[in-house]
């Protein structure tokens, strides 16, 4: 169902309706373009879907592309992106090349003739080479960068030179070595989308039973991809802790994104080391690919976990968050910008075996306690973290350098 900005006015109210249409004058006749590399399956996609269609609402005409890769392509993507967040890289001339040849091949079929070009995170960063500059160009980050491989910054950085500004989600990510203007726009939600909207309980008890879940345990619910950031390994061995103490289950509701070739290899890993807890229907694995699906597993269950070591942001955690959900999480990356420790979830150091595994008992011994901290949770999305306040700052920035 598409996206109208006055479906949002019960949400977040008149005047932040007034106002975006007012930003959005000064782009009427503008022509704006934003690529990535896959349509599903990950952050960059959930936003981009809402975003596109609010932009075109709202006056603005906007487009939405994807890029085209084959499965080395996506591969060595992967590892850049895994090095861009401090993992180590072979950063080989036959890799180099398969990176680039990806985005010419590209362009020969791509025409490009926008007011603005919004390039979203790794794979179509070299892009920008392969056409005549004719327009601004914007290069949206949504990972980490707080510790990237050095040889593989000074190698993308010969392409965001190109740009006219860098897009990041945390002041943390900003780069001194980076002569290009750089801004921060927190990412959002959609809260009226299929994974966000409020769910009656009959609809809720209807997914959670065709998906097999035992109801008579409390469940703690980590949704992401399977991403060695994500760290399911190391949630695993927490939920061995926290077994000893509550009895209770452990559900990984995961996807495997279109480009992310690894995550099969990390689910397989994870399964066999679960294989025991499985049978005995301790842990259970449920693929995310329905919104509906995904919406009633996080609503249903006890405590939501987001156990990564590296984060960009986490849109994982704010649909916890904006569902009213007790969040136990790592301090990294954007999470500690949503999640205020104590106040309206729980922070620790991803290696805080101990510290995880005694706020998720609380919760689980004390369910007063995660439903205060939920309904603050809530109201700290509706005014941080909801896509009208993104869409109003994508106005901002189009206005400032279109």
């Amino acid at each position: 169902m598409r996206q109208y900005l006055e479906d949002y006015r019960s949400i977040v109210g008149d005047e932040i309706i007034s106002m975006i249409y007012k930003k959005a004058r000064s782009l009427y006749g503008k022509h704006i373009l934003h690529i990535n590399s896959t349509y599903q399956g990950g952050g960059v996609a959930e936003i981009l879907a809402p975003l596109v269609a609010l932009m075109n609402d709202i006056g603005v005409d906007t487009g939405w592309r994807i890029l085209h890769g084959n499965p080395d392509f996506f591969t060595i993507t992967k590892k850049i992106h895994n090095a861009l967040q401090g993992d180590k890289i072979n950063l080989s001339e036959i890799k180099k090349r398969l990176y680039t040849q990806a985005n010419e091949k590209f362009s020969v079929f791509t025409h490009i003739d926008h007011d603005c070009v919004i390039s979203h995170d790794p794979q179509p960063l070299p892009l920008i080479k392969f056409y005549k500059k004719r327009q601004p160009w914007i290069w949206r980050c949504h990972i980490d960068l707080s510790d990237p491989h050095q040889e593989l910054w000074n190698y993308l950085k010969g392409y965001m030179l190109k740009y006219d500004m860098i897009i990041f989600s945390s002041e943390k990510y900003k780069k001194v070595d980076l002569p290009v203007g750089q801004r921060l726009i927190y990412p959002a939600i959609d809260p009226l989308s299929l994974k966000n909207r409020e769910l009656p309980e009959k609809v809720i008890s209807k997914y959670i039973k065709k998906a097999g879940i035992p109801t008579d345990k409390p469940l703690i619910t980590q949704v992401s991809r399977m991403d060695p950031w994500k760290d399911p390994e190391g949630l695993l061995k927490i939920y061995e802790h926290v077994k000893k103490k509550v009895d209770c289950r452990l559900l990984y509701c995961y996807n495997l994104a279109t480009d992310d070739p690894e995550s099969i290899e990390i689910y397989s890993r994870v399964y066999r080391k679960a294989k025991k807890r499985v049978e005995m229907g301790d842990v259970i694995f449920v693929m995310g690919n329905n919104d509906i699906l995904v919406n009633s597993i996080q609503r249903f269950s006890s405590v939501i976990v987001q156990k990564s070591t590296r984060e960009g942001f986490c849109l994982a955690v704010t649909e916890a968050l904006w569902k009213g959900k007790p969040v136990v999480a790592s301090n990294v990356g954007g999470i500690p910008l949503q999640i205020k420790d104590g106040i309206n979830g729980f922070l620790h150091d991803p290696y805080d075996r101990e510290g995880y595994v005694e706020s998720i008992v609380k919760i689980l011994k004390n369910p007063s306690i995660g439903e205060d901290v939920g309904r603050k949770a809530k109201n700290m999305v509706r005014e941080n973290f909801l896509i009208t306040r993104l869409l109003s700052d994508y106005l901002d920035l189009l206005t400032d350098i279109v």
